[in-house]
């Protein structure tokens, strides 16, 4: 059903002639992701929806716990417009729990569950949620207790509902609320509920420079078509299953593990943790199709040394942000290097493209009404052919401005309203199929395996470091997680450096995410800066992986050097 019944002030929506032309053209679909799931499970209600160590659940099983909880949330008075912070794993029971708020027209606010106080903080003033879903045993981190402790500083705040675990530490769970919703109250509490497939399904989270995370409304009809045209694009159809071992609440696994899962009901493999040996050993026994990495997976499973013991005959395609080619080289199946922003461009390549497009380029849009632009950089004029650009664009999923944040939407959107990525990209042309290939960025952040760093907000937390006068965090290379933060600090006068382990202490203890800390120090007398007198950070990166180079050669030469505290 099209429409917007429950418009959220400080969101953009779509132009209505714009929305209706997409779903006219099929781009976007006309349904909403929990109608989705309930045609699924009708057409399909045995076949496994989620395949996990913890457990399976076929589609009838996730329609009805979903059924149940989306009622429940409803009548703990919870209302469809509603924003809830998510801060879960890889699990089924985050499927249920997204699936169930999604029902019920409650936004999730799609967190991952290493943010802490400073995070959660920036989300909750933009976002106001009024509900709070964490996994009670994602990791030995208490999140149950640091939901209580943000409760009590979140005046919005109304509802925690806890997931896995023994109990919910005094606050509702979800086997609770699905316990207590006999099924047949919960779907004639649903039937009251008219929820449009132009209205809001999720709150997903951009990076930046700063840190403070950019919230992208993403909606049911554009969501449920952007999925459904990627697996087109790569070759999936319902019969395929896909392997899934990073966050579920990311964009990524949204699109590529959630939405084409109820969707289209492919089979999805769920591993709470990225674990190669037993990745394979899944692959083999579940007989998946199709993998994606996102950060660590390629670089871990080229590192895999007994890729010969499992029979990966059922794996027809592998994507992965890098080194397809020695990935294809290692698993003897065709890889491709993907892209992709969550502000709604998804770029790749299918098995029926060739190698050299495959490996050596992005590919290109899943969508094919997406209109993408190579722009001189801080300009809107074209890049000249074969020389790297800004890669921009405009399209069906594209972001129509960031919630309630109308100035970083008018430093993203050209006058047009292309997308500028911040990412640089050179055009070519393999066999009549224009493609683009990944040259670096643009903007001040770091993707340490897919997770981004803005460096301006670590600077800024490193910097009241009382032995600190200074610093500049730039990218480092590292093998595994593509890259990795290294600071470089002017030190007060009469005090000692701190370690790595003594930063991030520090920086924790000030409600840092864990992952956004340093992991590598250098000491300088003063930075290097450019012609104009600005800090000169492509210097710092040259110079640090210079550094590691060094250390590397040095290693070899020499057993048992290392550099300490990297």
């Amino acid at each position: 059903m099209s429409g917007i019944f429950h418009p959220i002030e400080g969101v953009v929506y779509c132009a209505p002639g714009l929305a209706q032309g997409y779903l006219a053209s099929g781009a976007w679909v006309d349904v909403t992701l929990g109608d989705a799931l309930r045609a699924t499970a009708a057409r399909v209600p045995e076949r496994p929806a989620y395949i996990s160590d913890e457990a399976t659940i076929t589609f009838a099983e996730f329609d009805e716990r979903s059924e149940r909880l989306g009622a429940a949330l409803l009548e703990t008075g919870l209302r469809p417009g509603d924003r809830a912070i998510f801060q879960m794993g890889t699990t089924v029971d985050t499927a249920i729990a997204l699936m169930g708020a999604y029902k019920a027209g409650v936004v999730p606010v799609c967190a991952v569950p290493q943010y802490r106080e400073v995070e959660i903080g920036q989300l909750a003033a933009q976002s106001q949620p009024r509900g709070y879903f964490v996994q009670a045993d994602f990791s030995t981190f208490d999140l149950v207790g640091f939901a209580r402790k943000m409760f009590g500083q979140i005046a919005s705040l109304e509802h925690v509902v806890v997931a896995g675990g023994e109990n919910g530490a005094g606050h509702q769970t979800v086997d609770a609320l699905i316990d207590a919703m006999p099924l047949s109250r919960a779907r004639a509490v649903l039937s009251d509920i008219r929820i449009g497939s132009e209205d809001v399904l999720s709150f997903q989270l951009s990076g930046g420079t700063t840190g403070v995370p950019k919230i992208i409304p993403r909606f049911h009809a554009e969501y449920i078509g952007h999925a459904l045209a990627w697996m087109r694009h790569i070759g999936m159809t319902e019969t395929s299953r896909m392997i899934w071992s990073l966050p579920l609440l990311h964009n990524a696994g949204q699109l590529y593990a959630f939405v084409s899962t109820v969707a289209a009901g492919v089979t999805t493999v769920l591993m709470p943790r990225v674990d190669i040996a037993r990745m394979l050993e899944l692959i083999e026994t579940h007989r998946v199709t199709h993998g994606l990495s996102i950060g660590p997976v390629a670089p871990q499973m080229i590192a895999y040394r007994e890729i010969a013991r499992h029979d990966l005959s059922s794996l027809q395609l592998f994507g992965t942000m890098s080194r397809a080619d020695s990935l294809e080289a290692h698993l003897g199946v065709p890889c491709f290097n993907l892209y992709g922003t969550t502000e709604g461009l998804l770029m790749g390549a299918g098995p029926a493209h060739s190698g050299p497009l495959r490996h050596f380029t992005q590919g290109l849009s899943g969508c094919p009404a997406d209109e993408i632009r190579v722009l001189v950089p801080g300009t809107d004029d074209p890049a000249p052919e074969g020389e790297a650009g800004e890669l921009c664009f405009r399209g069906p999923s594209s972001l129509r401005g960031y919630f309630r944040a109308p100035e970083a939407t008018a430093q993203t959107l050209t006058t047009d309203g292309f997308v500028r990525t911040g990412d640089m990209v050179t055009r070519r042309l393999i066999d009549g199929v224009r493609c683009f290939a990944f040259e670096g960025r643009l903007r001040d952040n770091i993707n340490r395996g897919g997770e981004k760093i803005g460096c301006e907000e670590v600077e800024a937390y490193v910097s009241h470091h009382p032995a600190v006068a200074d610093a500049k965090l730039v990218a480092m290379p590292d093998a595994l997680y593509g890259e990795k933060a290294c600071v470089y600090l002017i030190l007060r006068t009469g005090h000692a450096a701190p370690t790595v382990r003594q930063l991030a202490d520090f920086l924790v203890a000030q409600g840092l995410a864990k992952f956004k800390c340093p992991e590598r120090i250098e000491i300088v007398d003063e930075f290097p800066v450019t012609r104009v007198g600005k800090v000169d950070k492509t210097a710092l990166r040259r110079d640090v992986a210079a550094r590691m180079s060094e250390e590397q050669a040095a290693r070899a030469t020499t057993p048992g050097i290392a550099k300490e505290g990297a």
